[in-house]
């Protein structure tokens, strides 16, 4: 466990400073209550005035690039990955959330807060927000994941609606991909595509795994702790499948609305079931797909677009990672020297160790390397609303933003007319 920061009084006081005149000027923090006796200050906004801050709106059509939601959620000791990662990841047309859950100290979150204030092309487009307050607490093995995951999307929702996927991400995770080859590559498949990579191994899915019926204590305590595990078990469920597999996922908004909006019982059915299973994050999102209808095989791809990694720095593990087709590498364990070297070296061969995506128009674009790493340049502010306009719509793909558009269009086709979804297996085979 990371030993916690804490600032000195004086930066506590001008982080203070800095996230009131934020508050009432920039549309840099996102501010949601935690409680009911919070939305009585007149610096904290209820999630129904959270608007849209979309300040230049990107041309959408056929053959055109999608526009990505990124969720990026982390925990104390994260914000300066969280820095890094968002540079890597950065894209004018695209959407970007922070969140630091309750673990993190205010330090951390005015941190983040004031480094994203400072980066002055986020202030052109307006499409990087903060949580600008410290989140609910949360346990990657319960139910509160699955709630800080869908409240990310209700979020995201508000605040665009020109989105087409949401992409969760951890500090763990690292873009093997620059922003314009992955928009490139996702611009001709069909936006009713989820990612969401299953598994047909029982290990996962041990009768007493879902049947056992847990208490994430993080739904209603400050400080989450270990889950707690009741003695007598449930019987298993007969009215839907259960399906599980990865917890990282691609999904598109009309999945997502259909999640948090539930026009039919079965997404709200399911979450109250899942509420009381272990790591439901790995089963949740799965069986709403695979028990609905509308969105059961043809919106499907057996696919989460990662790469698992044990960091051990080797050459032959680096080339496996850059040969998989994957979109993001995921195995890092935080400030460990081998990761840095992972990292870098990611940086040196997919960014060649600066910005200089056509849209970034500096000369070299900004670093890229390291956790202090700067996006493009500070002369962003002084852009024209038209030329910023202009920009947002341009990418720029490499060779390997179109081998990657090759392959995710031979593998949707594949899934689509041999009726590979994993939804389509036997019942013997998903229970």
């Amino acid at each position: 466990m990371r030993t916690p920061r804490f600032p000195s009084a004086w930066k506590i006081l001008a982080a203070a400073m800095f996230l009131l005149v934020l508050t009432s000027r920039s549309t840099w923090i996102v501010w949601l209550p935690s409680s009911p006796s919070s939305t009585g200050s007149q610096n904290i906004a209820t999630t129904n005035n959270i608007s849209t801050t979309v300040k230049i709106i990107p041309t959408k059509g056929h053959g055109l690039p999608p526009v990505l939601a990124f969720w990026i959620f982390g925990s104390t000791g994260d914000s300066k990955r969280m820095s890094r990662q968002l540079n890597s990841i950065y894209h004018p047309r695209n959407q970007y959330l922070m969140e630091l859950d309750a673990e993190s100290s205010d330090g951390e979150l005015a941190d983040l807060a004031m480094w994203v204030e400072s980066q002055s092309v986020f202030g052109t487009f307006g499409n990087v927000n903060v949580v600008g307050k410290k989140s609910f607490s949360v346990s990657q093995m319960g139910a509160s994941a699955l709630a800080a995951m869908l409240h990310a999307a209700a979020v995201l929702m508000r605040l665009s609606p020109h989105w087409d996927w949401f992409v969760n991400l951890s500090p763990d995770d690292y873009p093997l991909v620059t922003p314009d080859d992955l928009l490139h590559a996702l611009s001709s498949l069909p936006r009713d595509l989820n990612f969401v990579h299953y598994t047909n191994s029982t290990d996962w899915k041990e009768k007493d795994k879902k049947n056992q019926i847990v208490v994430d204590p993080s739904l209603h305590l400050q400080k989450g702790s270990y889950l707690y595990y009741a003695v007598e078990q449930r019987d298993a469920p007969d009215a839907f499948q259960i399906y599980g597999g990865s917890p990282r996922v691609i999904l598109t908004r009309n999945f997502l609305e259909y999640c948090v909006q539930g026009w039919d019982n079965l997404p709200r059915k399911l979450l109250m079931f899942f509420t009381n299973t272990a790591y439901p994050l790995e089963s949740y999102f799965h069986t709403v797909l695979c028990n609905s209808p509308d969105f059961q095989n043809a919106t499907v791809l057996d696919s989460d677009l990662r790469y698992n990694i044990i960091v051990d720095g080797s050459d032959l593990q680096y080339t496996d990672m850059l040969d998989s087709g994957a979109v993001f590498v995921r195995g890092f364990r935080g400030g460990d020297r081998e990761d840095q070297v992972i990292r870098d070296k990611v940086d040196d061969a997919v960014f060649k160790g600066r910005r200089s995506w056509q849209w970034c128009l500096s000369e070299g674009g900004g670093s890229t390397k390291g956790d202090d790493a700067d996006m493009c340049s500070s002369s962003w502010g002084n852009r024209s609303s038209s030329s910023s306009s202009s920009i947002v719509d341009v990418v720029k793909a490499g060779a390997y933003g179109v081998k990657l558009q090759l392959l995710l269009s031979k593998l949707v086709s594949q899934g689509r007319n041999t009726t590979m979804s994993y939804c389509s297996l036997s019942s013997s085979d998903a229970s």
